[in-house]
């Protein structure tokens, strides 16, 4: 949406009486949750050999002792 109309709708809401504006948010709150219970769950083995490229000849066993020893400061 772009920002002149949520601010649009922004100030139209504000014009609404407290009790319209509660109902509104009720309804908004319905239709967001029906929207989010419509998603398909997902699976953190989509992301399985993102980034490996970063890694390519990087020494592991350095680069955590080189990790850990900030730790200490």
């Amino acid at each position: 949406m772009p920002e002149a109309n949520y601010n649009h709708v922004i100030a139209e809401i504000k014009t609404l009486k407290l009790s319209d504006q509660l109902r509104l948010l009720e309804e908004m709150a319905m239709l967001i949750r029906k929207g989010a219970s419509k998603q398909t769950p997902r699976s953190i083995l989509e992301i399985k050999g993102k980034g490996k490229d970063i890694w390519k000849g990087l020494n592991v066993k350095a680069y955590i002792d080189e990790e850990r020893s900030s730790w200490n400061g």
